[in-house]
Order: structure tokens, then sequence, then C-alpha cells
């Protein structure tokens, strides 16, 4: 269902044509402990892809990873063929997109449709289905044993136990750079192309930058045939003090903080994206993290931050990310940031935030250890005793 669509009576949305559902009270009352042992319907938050065999539409047997995902920049749907709703016009608008990525495609992004309907779409469905959209070379459609796609839907957050109530949404990654994102599916196929070509162009993830610094050190320092001693190497905190800048900003309390040194030296850190004007996902996604705030209890303000960036500091001044914040119920250990555009800029881009449209900001959450180096993405709208799993989880890795 479309995360935008509202409604007071039942029926279907009438974007995506999915039945709506009444809104309940989401089970963030179970404990950390409880969801993290309950794994059979949870849905990983970190993206670690699994290597399943599966089938394309041409009947081709391949490792869902190292065959389509790996070093690639790809565009993920869902789809299953027997489907009158939303997996045509998904499907349409991603062959748009197809269009418009152009001569760029085939060798550089890879577009998936995954079947959730594995056990009736053989590769002949599937091959049929993909030649009503005429998909070019670089797209596959992909079918498989019932129990390879559920774990791979499980990884991508597209399982559901209801093929009808699968996710509109396109997964976006570029798993060279560790970025992955999401987009909803019938947004325009301009939109999507910005979002796929903006994760095409990010550079190595964080994770591995103390690693390539000490790299590139050494390569520099080279001479004849001898390789270069590197005496100096950056522990993990401090290749992080390298990439972020340390920019002054202003918080929903108006007051100045430093972004690396007060707000990520030495923390766990939780970070999205926001805009106060927003009446789509920002209201859904910070109540969210709100419970998932109480989840973490103490340690939040402690050895954790919580810390959602504006895009629209034009707008969003400390006064009015402070009534936001408190209209959630947001208590301490939760920074809401604003300030210049140019400073702002430099962190949204460090972090892969960075959009032309406020309105296409990313509804991932970015959790790190800053002292390990251990980073991760998580979505934001994910149940919250799953996201508090997640975040300490990272807290323990050493």
């Amino acid at each position: 269902m479309d995360p935008e669509v509202r409604s007071t009576v039942p029926g279907k949305c009438r974007k995506c044509g999915m039945e709506l559902k009444q809104a309940g009270l989401d089970e963030s009352a179970e404990s950390i402990e409880s969801s993290d042992k309950s794994s059979a319907d949870r849905m990983p938050n970190s993206l670690r892809i699994p290597d399943e065999w599966v089938v394309d539409h041409t009947g081709k047997k391949l490792r869902f990873y190292t065959d389509l995902v790996k070093d690639h920049t790809v565009a993920i749907e869902f789809i299953f063929t027997s489907c009158t709703t939303i997996c045509p016009p998904l499907t349409a608008t991603l062959r748009r997109v197809q269009q418009q990525l152009g001569d760029s495609q085939p060798n550089k992004i890879q577009l998936i449709s995954i079947s959730v309907d594995p056990e009736t779409d053989v590769p002949e469905r599937l091959q049929a289905f993909s030649s009503k959209f005429n998909a070019g070379p670089g797209w596959s459609f992909i079918t498989g044993g019932k129990q390879e796609i559920t774990r791979i839907l499980k990884a991508l957050g597209a399982n559901t136990s209801d093929k009808n109530q699968h996710s509109p949404t396109v997964v976006i990654g570029n798993d060279r750079a560790g970025y992955w994102t999401r987009a909803y599916g019938l947004a325009s196929p301009a939109m999507l192309v910005r979002v796929i070509n903006e994760a095409a162009s990010q550079a190595t993830p964080l994770s591995q930058s103390s690693k390539t610094m000490n790299e590139e050190s050494a390569a520099k320092g080279a001479t004849g045939t001898q390789p270069a001693r590197v005496t100096n190497a950056k522990t993990p905190g401090e290749a992080a003090s390298s990439y972020f800048p340390n920019v002054s900003l202003l918080t929903q309390d108006n007051k100045q903080v430093h972004f690396f040194s007060d707000l990520l030296k030495g923390k766990i850190v939780l970070i999205n994206f926001v805009f106060t004007t927003c009446t789509g996902v920002c209201p859904t996604m910070t109540s969210n993290l709100r419970k998932v705030q109480e989840l973490l209890g103490d340690r939040v303000g402690n050895d954790m931050n919580m810390i959602s960036i504006t895009v629209d500091p034009e707008v969003d001044t400390p006064d009015a990310l402070k009534k936001y914040a408190a209209s959630f119920g947001v208590k301490p250990g939760w920074y809401f940031l604003t300030g210049p555009r140019t400073e702002l800029d430099q962190v949204l881009r460090k972090l892969g935030g960075f959009v032309a449209d406020k309105n296409d900001h990313s509804n991932l959450l970015i959790v790190g250890n800053v002292e390990t180096g251990n980073w991760i993405k998580v979505f934001a709208l994910a149940r919250p005793a799953e996201i508090a799993a997640e975040v300490v989880k990272l807290a323990n890795q050493k």
C-alpha cells in the first residue's frame, strides 16, 4: 500500500490497488531480546544479500548475489505474473526507466524483477510477462525454489505471507559501495533514474575508508620495487574523524554543535533525514523512531545519539525543529539538526543523504559504531524492536 494514502473506510488503495488494512498498534512492546530470537518472520535490515540459486526468465540457473548483484548497481522490483493491480504498472514504469537509462544500462546497471509467487511463476510465465513490456538486455526476471526466494525477499525487506500485499517499492543499491535505498515503484521514471544514477555514483563505503587511505599512503610512499611501510595506520575512529566534516550546526534547542566532535565521536549513532513540513513519510518515520528511542532507553544520550538532519534548512529553523520534535514526545539524546545550507550539504553528501528535491530524501536509517567502523543501513519504517535489536547488535561489536 502506498505510504501516503490514508482512508477511514475499507477498500483499495487509490494509487496501487492493494487492500487497505486497519492501522493497529505496533508490537514495539516486545523486548529487544525476543525480537532478535524470533527471526522466522523478521525483516533483516542490513541488506546482506543471500547467494541463493535462482532461475531467470530464460531458464538460466544463477546465483542471485554472485551473478546479479555483486559489483553492480541494481534496481529490484517485486511482482507476480497473475497480478491484475500493481504489478503491470510497476513493470511498465521500470521499462520506461530502462529506456531512459539508455546505453549505460546493460553494462553497469542491472534491473531485477523477483516473483513473489515462485511456485506459479515458472520461467516460461516470466518470459511471457517480460515480453509484454519489451524488457531489454540487462533485465532479469527471477524465480526459483520457494525457500530460496523467501530468503532473498526477507533480506530485501519484501517478504509477505500474501502475494497480493507485496511491496510496491523498488530496492536500489550499489553493491561495490555498500549503498542501498528504496523508492516508490510508481514514482516518475525520471525520479527513479535520478535515484539509480545517484546510487551508481557512490564512492567507497565508509567502512573501507581507513583501508583505502592506508593503501593510498603506501602507494604514494613506495620507491622502486620496495613497498612502503605504513607505520601509523588509522583506527576506524580516526578514519571517521577524517571522513566526516566537523562543521558547526544548530540543534532544535538552538545550541551550536560540531557535527563530528560533539555528536559522533565515541558514539553509536542513528542518523536519518527529515523535513518538518513533510506530509508523507517523515511523520511516520519519526513516530517509529520515537518507539526505538523508548526501547533503547537511557543509552540514548549516553553512549548512543539519535540524529535527524533536515533536508530543508531554509524552512527548518531551530524553533521549527523544536516544535516538530515536541509533537512526537522526543526525549533527550535525539538531536534535530539544521544550519547554513553549505555546511549542512557537506554532511548530507558524506552520508549519502543529499537530494536536489527534499521530497526525494532517503527513508533509511544509518546506524554506526564510530569507534569500530561498523556501519549499516536500516529501513526506518521497520518494526521498532527489530531496529533496536540491530542497534544493540552493532553496539556490541568490537
